[in-house]
């Protein structure tokens, strides 16, 4: 029968081992054999498997694994900045640091500890950091998976500067699917987006769901707290939960972007889907002490789970 949730000792099922850089790597277990890997490098999950051992998240296998480069697939952390809407690197610079492992982090609420095995996080910015983005922040990352094999992130950034400052966010998740043509995503119909492959330009969706035929680079705005995607091959169904993330972003390179990236396979865009919960179009604002907090939980569920019941199950997140 396993464990039961009393008995589950969370700090039992954490191991920190290195990766072939010498970079601190925690691995996440559960009762039921499902598991999570979080890199110290940029904080970034880099794996999530359910409890038969299927890897949940992509990774490009021409991924590049070595600093300062930003590894191509988990799910990178897109902080002070998003994509190039700023006058930093690509998706800022939290996800080519070395975060540290935070003993001490503030609580938080018990549904975020009881039964499940997590690690928390900090990054605070170096000189050099400060002097490229000249605001002090903490950024605690609580990265938490469940008995029932779902995975949570949850950021906390607090301004500690003597000046207010904004900021855009993703958690920039690479999904794995069976085949894009065979995927379709609930929960986004009828919103307004920011076409990146049309400078911006605002656009209304008019599908019933989103499908692949071809590249797509869109932020969705002020978008439901809960977005489901459908693989039909496999008959899963990844849920995405959000809080404090009003936008989604949704990506797919297809096959001539993919042949343009050197660290992405030709065919791999197949077999992944970005689908970020995201703050970009409205930047947080903190001012001097204030925090903001940005919570992000996937599941994956068989397809027989109906999206009708996707508000039911988003009220009591």
């Amino acid at each position: 029968m396993g464990h039961s949730a009393a008995v589950w000792d969370s700090r039992a099922a954490i191991e920190i081992t290195k990766d072939w850089n010498g970079i601190d790597k925690v691995v996440l277990r559960n009762p039921r054999g499902a598991s999570a890997r979080v890199s110290l490098y940029g904080g970034q999950v880099t794996s999530w498997r359910n409890e038969q051992g299927e890897e949940l998240l992509f990774t490009s296998s021409k991924a590049i694994f070595k600093p300062p480069k930003a590894v191509r697939g988990g799910i990178p952390i897109c902080f002070p900045q998003f994509g190039n809407c700023g006058s930093l690197e690509q998706h800022g610079f939290a996800r080519n640091k070395i975060w540290t492992i935070d003993e001490n982090s503030p609580p938080l609420s018990p549904k975020d500890s009881q039964g499940k095995s997590f690690i928390d996080l900090l990054f605070k910015p170096s000189e050099e950091d400060l002097k490229c983005w000249p605001h002090s922040f903490e950024f605690r990352l609580r990265v938490s998976l469940a008995a029932d094999g779902s995975l949570t992130l949850i950021s906390r950034v607090r301004n500690v500067n003597g000046k207010p400052f904004s900021f855009s966010f993703a958690y920039h998740t690479y999904l794995s699917v069976s085949d894009i043509s065979e995927v379709r995503i609930e929960g986004l119909e009828t919103l307004d987006y920011l076409d990146n492959l049309c400078g911006k330009e605002r656009f209304t969706e008019q599908g019933d769901a989103i499908t692949f035929e071809s590249e797509v680079d869109r932020v969705y705005l002020s978008a439901p707290n809960v977005v489901a995607v459908l693989d039909h091959e496999r008959k899963r169904t990844y849920v995405i939960k959000k809080e404090g993330l009003p936008d989604v972003v949704v990506w797919n390179p297809w096959e001539k972007k993919s042949k343009a990236m050197a660290d992405f396979g030709d065919d791999e865009y197949k077999q992944m889907l970005c689908v970020d919960g995201a703050a970009i179009a409205k930047p947080v604002t903190l001012k001097p002490g204030e925090e903001w907090t940005g919570r992000l939980e996937l599941s994956a569920v068989p397809s027989t789970f109906c999206s009708e019941n996707l508000d039911l199950q988003g009220r009591g997140f």
